[in-house]
């Protein structure tokens, strides 16, 4: 039995039109939200739908698709901010300075609570890279005594993606909200 066959790799062609579609839909996500027609997405890419659907079968893998970039760079951040910093100040200004302010790019927000719903054995590999950079924050400051123990990754992660979403247009609000949310995430410490 010989070894399992490779992908081939998409013809030059092919790559320029996968490559065309992600780039468009990825103004169209901007422009329109990321339920944005996907027919509109091909007119607009100069493909037709069935060119648009062999690559992308649904709207959530040409959502991936357009914003792996910033998913990546997201847990690219998180395992950064793992290495400069104490466990559970690295966590919250992750939280802060990227994972909040990501969620203001709407495309970015919608692949994100998907991966949030989702089982993590449904994951993309890109998605799974995240979790497993959040889970990596989440576990270093709850080893440290920064974070407690009843807490799981994605109840952070949901909770600081309200907090976003309800917060848009108000910072002041948004600051305050996080830093309840962080204090909350702080261990009790008995009375001695």
């Amino acid at each position: 039995m010989g070894a399992p066959s490779q992908p081939r790799p998409m013809r030059a062609d092919a790559r320029r039109n996968y490559e065309h579609i992600v780039a468009t839909a990825r103004e169209a996500f901007a422009e329109l939200g990321p339920e944005a027609a996907l027919d509109v997405i091909a007119r607009r890419a100069g493909v037709g739908p069935g060119t648009l659907y062999r690559h992308f079968p649904t709207r959530e893998v040409l959502i991936e698709a357009v914003y792996r970039t910033d998913i990546a760079d997201l847990t690219d951040r998180a395992a950064e901010f793992a290495e400069r910093h104490a466990p559970g100040e690295a966590l919250e200004c992750w939280v802060r300075e990227h994972f909040v302010p990501a969620q203001e790019q709407r495309g970015v927000a919608t692949t994100l609570k998907d991966a949030l719903a989702r089982a993590p054995e449904a994951f993309s590999q890109d998605k799974e890279r995240f979790n497993d950079a959040t889970d990596e924050l989440v576990r270093a400051a709850q080893n440290a005594g920064a974070v407690r123990q009843d807490v799981e990754t994605r109840d952070i992660l949901r909770m600081a993606y309200g907090i976003a979403v309800t917060s848009e247009g108000a910072p002041e609000s948004r600051e305050r909200m996080l830093t309840v949310m962080f204090d909350g995430l702080r261990p009790v410490r008995p009375f001695e």
